[in-house]
């Protein structure tokens, strides 16, 4: 794996993920599981993924073991160092990546559910992989930006859309913005950023990346 496609000098350890606060739903297994399982079926070392995905052994190790709960970004370095769609690393187990004509629906409340200190995440028709983007519709639980160690970049880029409170969306380039039930925001994911609820409740966005490994390959 070409490592320059990752922005130079982003090797994330594990000081900046948050500890564990998975949640599970309907039996789907904890990220670290999975990431050890597929890295256990492709026969790598913990050095090997480490190295595909351009993180530290260490942090690799802790995910699969439970010990930290990955941000996003982590996620989406480790499908890349796996060679597989996001989608599995949330726990989905259903392929329809080579049917013709795919259509899927997710009901609410029934996307496959992960939780961080920041964010949590519930991963929308998480049945289909290697869709061209992914869709999340996330409770942001940051209320301050002194919550992030660093804001982090990965290739790629975003949109999200407040559907409810309201969010300050920090960028590596800009002045942080507020952003009201309504407005909405497209950005470089290269860029650092991250988001915090300003409201009394926690926001909730409806968030969508664009597929990484396809962005990568």
């Amino acid at each position: 794996m070409d490592l320059q496609s990752f922005k130079a000098g982003q090797v994330m350890e594990t000081k900046n993920m948050p500890q564990i606060d998975y949640v599970k739903q309907n039996g789907y297994p904890s990220i670290g599981a999975t990431v050890q399982r597929l890295r256990k079926q492709l026969k790598l070392t913990l050095n090997d993924l480490a190295q595909r995905s351009g993180l530290s052994i260490s942090a690799v190790s802790k995910v699969e073991n439970g010990q930290v709960s990955p941000t996003y970004e982590t996620i989406l370095r480790l499908a890349v160092g796996l060679a597989v769609d996001v989608t599995e690393l949330f726990g989905s187990i259903t392929d329809k990546a080579g049917a013709a004509g795919r259509r899927v629906v997710t009901r609410r409340g029934e996307g496959i559910l992960q939780k961080s200190a920041h964010y949590e995440y519930e991963m929308l028709s998480a049945d289909l992989s290697t869709k061209q983007f992914t869709p999340l519709l996330t409770r942001v639980r940051a209320r301050s930006i002194m919550e992030f160690s660093e804001i982090q970049g990965h290739m790629g880029e975003e949109f999200f859309y407040v559907l409810s409170g309201e969010v300050m969306l920090h960028t590596e380039h800009y002045a942080p913005v507020r952003l009201f039930p309504g407005d909405s925001s497209y950005f470089d994911s290269t860029m650092g950023h991250a988001l915090i609820s300003v409201s009394d409740e926690d926001a909730q966005i409806l968030w969508i990346t664009t597929r990484v490994y396809g962005v990568l390959a």
